[in-house]
């Protein structure tokens, strides 16, 4: 069975950082197509980040050059690293997995089949 756990989140004034991590401790990471989404009260769960196999990457629009996704296959864990946070960033934000895809990654709720628990990011003052 697929599980992995998702840490990290918390509180933050807007402009600060939050590192998220996704780890997984009974199959490898390196063999999946892993991304982040997130869930703000009252919109639609959105694709934030994404990760292939081979490790390129793809990012939604309002958070690129802010945001940073990245593997440690020795530690089996993907991060999400979050920069310059903006009260819009509040969500929950979930780590996702698929076996499909090799050299690209879709930011598409539909590509993916394992799910986290999420992790509450909140920014505010």
């Amino acid at each position: 069975q697929v599980q992995f756990v998702e840490s990290g989140g918390g509180l933050v004034q807007p402009g600060g950082s939050l590192r998220l991590s996704c780890a997984a401790s009974e199959f490898r990471l390196g063999y999946y197509t892993v991304a982040w989404f997130r869930l703000a009260p009252g919109k639609e769960r959105e694709g934030v980040s994404c990760i292939s196999h081979t490790d390129n990457t793809a990012y939604l629009d309002s958070v690129k050059g802010r945001f940073t996704t990245s593997r440690d296959h020795a530690k089996n864990t993907i991060y999400l690293e979050m920069n310059n946070l903006k009260p819009e960033d509040t969500a929950i934000y979930y780590c996702v997995a698929t076996e499909k895809f090799t050299n690209y990654c879709p930011l598409l709720r539909s590509s993916y089949d394992y799910w986290g628990q999420g992790t509450q990011v909140t920014v505010s003052s």
